[in-house]
Formats: C-alpha cells, structure tokens, sequence
C-alpha cells in the first residue's frame, strides 16, 4: 500500500519516542482515509440464501471516505491494528439483521448517533492505535497516547445503567452497532473506551485482546458472571479459538480447573500447550447434541458428560462457559451440575437454541447472558494484559486490503486464536516497547498459536521484528 505523506509522517512520529503530544496535535492528516464496510445498498443481497452459502468477501468493500471529526468527549485514534470477532461475520452476511438498521436506530435515538448513518458502516471491534485528535473536554487523554480499545459505549443518562453500564438502554458494541470501527486507518471512540496499550505487545496483540478478554473477564470473574473461585471446574467450549483460549488463561490464573472442548488433535495439543491438561476432541465422538429431525440426541449428550466427569475424576462441571450456541447448548444445560451456571456471551454456531428445560429448571441450574464487558471490566481485563497476566492468541495477520478474507477464514472456523488486522502498521511484531518485560514472559508464549498455524499449514512462522 503506498502511503500519502500525511501518513509517513504519522508513522514516523509514531516509530519516534521523541515525538510530543503537541506533534501529533498539530500534524496534518489525510483529507480521507481506507476502511472496509459494507454498502447499504448491499443490505439485502443475501437475502433468500442459507448461512453458509453468505461469503463476506461479498459484502465488505473497501472505501475511502472522510475522517470523522471527534465531538465533545471523543477522540480520533490512528489504527494501528485491528482484529476480528464473529460480530463482524454476523455483520457481513447481515445476519440476523442488517447493522445498518443498528445505525439508523442510534441517529434516531440520540442526536451524537445522527453521524454514525452513514451509507457504508465501517465495522471491527477491536483496535490499538496512538491518538491523533481529542474532542472538547476530553481530559484523561491526549494526542500521542498509546492506546487499546474497550468496545462498549455507553449513554449513562438513564438512571438504569449506572449500577452496570451493560444494563444501560443505550449500551452499544462499537463498529458492530456503531459506525466507524476498527477495520480502518483511524476510528472515531468515546473518551471512556480508551485503555492504556500494553507496551510489551505488538500493535496487532494488542488489538486482539480487549474485546474476548473483558468479555471473558465478565462471563468468569466479575459479580455479574458466574463469579468463579478457586477449584471450579469449568467447561470451555471452542478452546483454541479466540474466545476459548483467553477463557482458558482465566480459569488457569484464577485456581480453577478447565476442560476444554476442541475439534481434532492438533487443537488438543494447542490447548495443552497453553497449560489445559483436561481436554474433549469432539471430533471423536460420533454425531451432533441434535438430531437430523430436531430431536435431541440423548446418547451423545450422555456420552459427553461421561467424557467430562471421567477427565475430573468424577466431579461434576461447575461453569459452562459458553459461545458457541445452538450446536452445544443443550450440552451445556445437560452437562451442568445440580446448581451450576451456564454463563453465554454469543452464538457463532447459531442463536437459536434447543435444550430440555428439566434439566434446568429441576436441577437449579442457571442461565446468565453476558454481551462485553462494562467500564470496571474492561479496565480489569487490560490491567491484567498490562502486568503479562493475560496472553494474546494472534495466529495470523492480514493487511487491511485483504480483511475481507480474514472474515471468510473466522465464519468457516478455519483459524485458531486470533486473527489480526494490520490497518496503519506495516508489518506485524512493531509497537513494542517493553521488551524486557517480553522476554521475562517468553516469547514462547506470543509465539504459541503462529506456531501452530505455521505448524498446520506447513508454512514458515516468520520471525517478528521486536522493536525497543
């Protein structure tokens, strides 16, 4: 990608430690900027169409379009890195609903939403990037600023959010319900997502983290999850994936016990490799928790809690925490334990579940939804990235141009970890300051999923240039 001279310059003042607050306030930027949305005029081309035959190769285009302007208690942040999540597949193949809705119903709620219907919604919920301009009255942060991105905004004007901010009416996930996401060379925030970068981390790192882990922060740590404590085994579905493998570090930190559930050796072993020694390969069970007809498959639910409780000698499952959805759900209710918690932030397999409510209601077990992570969360979880508590999982990387595939790879689960996005960066592993801390770690451990991509694939990891 040839670069303009506004952003050479950026990106050489951003390689500077040298460079001030007052540089970066006063550089010139690009009159316009790239990013990856859809159209939406495109709104409706899938229409008729089953899930899996919708490519999101399809609907994300890049564009070239304005860089907004930062309003009162915002900030413009030059993206270094982004990542993607499975809300940015449920926004490409416009499943359930169109996110353009998303938009239009925030311009009508709230005159600061009128800005964000746009006829392209720039998506990605995930970024790391240096601030680049700060609206009025935004005082903890300051151009120049290394900085992640939580992805909840929040109104906080009715009375309802202000005990937890996800109970907030006006509680959105940026660029899944919000315009001007992470999938671009800058991104418009509130004030309050922005967290300190963690400085022994490359860009694309450290973009990957803050969504899945103040979303595995809540689901597992915070009162308003399963408040987990030590010595709880806890049932991690998808354990290589992105979501899985972040749940995983957090049972491993906080005492508890994981078993994780994978598909094929080659994620059992990754999984072992990140510290969980209790490990289910469903591909070797034989047929799904559903029946061709519906019904539900008694037999392989039987089977797989036997599975379970043979890996924990006997002891039941605490917590199930769960992502996956309509394929393991009535697992997940089956497999709990008299007065155990299933704790649910999303649905990549399908969100429409099917469970036997016996199993719930006259076993005691409850249900709790989670959807990100609120401000206190999301803080907590990036301290913890902050102090080399929590690890990120990128397993590839792909420039900006070519997102659109990275999206493909996540919608047919044929990744493991994290899959970043290097949207201003111009090759992976720069950004990191704190090499020291890296090396106390282990590069080992930021290694583990490139290395088993590299491993699968057959292809070479390449070496990441470290950055003092």
């Amino acid at each position: 990608m040839k670069l303009s001279t506004e952003l050479t310059t950026l990106l050489d003042m951003i390689e500077s430690p040298q460079a001030s607050s007052a540089d970066f306030a006063n550089l010139r930027l690009p009159e316009s900027m790239q990013a990856l949305a859809t159209l939406r005029e495109d709104q409706e081309m899938f229409v008729g169409m089953d899930t899996e035959d919708k490519d999101p190769r399809r609907s994300l285009k890049p564009v070239q379009v304005p860089i907004p302007e930062p309003r009162a208690g915002e900030a413009v942040v030059a993206v270094m890195a982004s990542g993607i999540n499975f809300n940015t597949v449920w926004s490409a193949i416009f499943e359930p609903l169109s996110t353009h809705q998303f938009l239009a119903q925030y311009a009508q709620s709230h005159p600061r939403g009128r800005l964000h219907q746009q006829d392209y919604h720039i998506l990605g919920s995930d970024a790391a990037g240096v601030v680049v301009r700060v609206g009025e009255g935004v005082t903890r942060w300051k151009p120049g600023d290394r900085v992640t991105v939580n992805p909840s905004v929040f109104g906080l004007i009715d009375p309802a959010g202000h005990d937890d901010p996800l109970v907030d009416p006006d509680a959105r996930a940026w660029g899944f319900e919000t315009n001007f996401g992470g999938l671009a060379q800058f991104c418009l925030v509130q004030e309050s997502q922005l967290m300190a970068k963690p400085e022994h981390m490359s860009w694309e790192e450290s973009a990957s983290l803050a969504l899945v882990s103040g979303t595995a922060y809540r689901m597992l740590v915070s009162r308003n999850g399963a408040r987990m404590k030590q010595g709880d085994n806890v049932l991690i579905w998808g354990g290589s994936g992105g979501m899985g493998a972040v749940g995983i570090q957090y049972v491993l930190n906080g005492g508890g016990r994981p078993v994780a559930v994978v598909s094929g050796p080659e994620k059992a072993a990754l999984v072992r490799e990140l510290g969980c020694e209790m490990v289910i390969d469903r591909s070797r069970l034989r047929g799904g928790f559903i029946k061709d007809n519906g019904e539900l498959n008694m037999r392989q639910l039987v089977a797989f809690r036997g599975a379970a409780e043979r890996l924990l000698s006997g002891e039941e499952i605490d917590i199930v925490y769960e992502h996956t959805g309509r394929e393991t759900f009535s697992a997940s209710v089956f497999v709990a334990r008299r007065g155990g918690k299933v704790v649910t932030c999303g649905s990549t397999t399908g969100y429409q579940h099917v469970y036997d409510n016996r199993y719930l209601w006259m076993h005691v077990k409850s249900i709790i939804g989670s959807h990100g992570a609120n401000f206190r969360e999301a803080y907590e979880a990036n301290r913890l990235a902050c102090l080399g508590k929590i690890h990120p999982t990128v397993s590839q990387s792909y420039p900006l141009e070519q997102a659109a595939e990275a999206v493909a790879v996540v919608k047919e689960n044929r990744h493991v970890g994290k899959l970043g996005v290097l949207c201003l960066a111009q090759a992976e592993g720069l950004g990191i300051r704190d090499p020291q801390m890296r090396e106390r770690i282990g590069e080992q451990r930021f290694q583990l999923f490139r290395r088993h991509h590299a491993r699968v694939n057959g292809v070479q990891a390449a070496p990441l240039r470290v950055a003092a």
